[in-house]
């Protein structure tokens, strides 16, 4: 199983926190963002995205390097204009991905092992090469990919966790 890379849950509403514009590229009003999901076409033209200041309309966009994206939204039509979005990051409604994991969605789970007992809330996730690590309240850490069921409706994360993972 693989953990939807950031989106994090935005504090104040249902929105997810997709990405940050990172600067301003160019003359004409582009802007370079560092996206955290892998719904790059949260970056479609016509896509909104909504800041702490404003509803940003895409209405062009394509892939620098690694995560980032060369955007053109409507009504930023200078560099003046994409230096004052700078550090704003972008929200956008949750999409439904049958058998993802998302981030949002595991922090603050309840952990049970394969007998049902508790091991513990999940903190945070954490991004590790071999697989991305849920860190307990305790400080433990658990591969993701020993999560064998998650139910988001009750908070809960199954995991068939190795002997002895836990013990320090």
């Amino acid at each position: 199983m693989t953990v939807s890379r950031r989106p994090w849950t935005s504090s104040t509403t249902d929105l997810l926190t997709v990405g940050r514009i990172a600067r301003a590229h160019g003359l004409r009003g582009e802007v370079v963002v560092d996206l955290w999901t892998d719904v790059a076409s949260r970056l479609d033209p016509g896509s909104l995205l909504l800041t702490d200041r404003r509803t940003l309309r895409v209405v062009a966009s394509r892939r620098a390097r690694g995560e980032r994206y060369i955007v053109a939204f409507a009504g930023v039509s200078d560099r003046a204009g994409a230096e004052d979005l700078h550090g704003l990051e972008l929200r956008a409604e949750p999409v439904e991905r049958p058998g993802a994991l998302w981030v949002h969605q595991l922090v603050g789970a309840a952990v049970r092992d394969a007998d049902g007992t508790a091991l513990g809330r999940v903190v945070a996730v954490e991004a590790n090469p071999a697989s991305d690590l849920l860190v307990l309240e305790s400080g433990g850490l658990i591969p993701v990919r020993f999560v064998t069921a998650h139910d988001p409706a009750t908070a809960t994360v199954d995991v068939d966790i190795p002997a002895g993972l836990l013990d320090l």
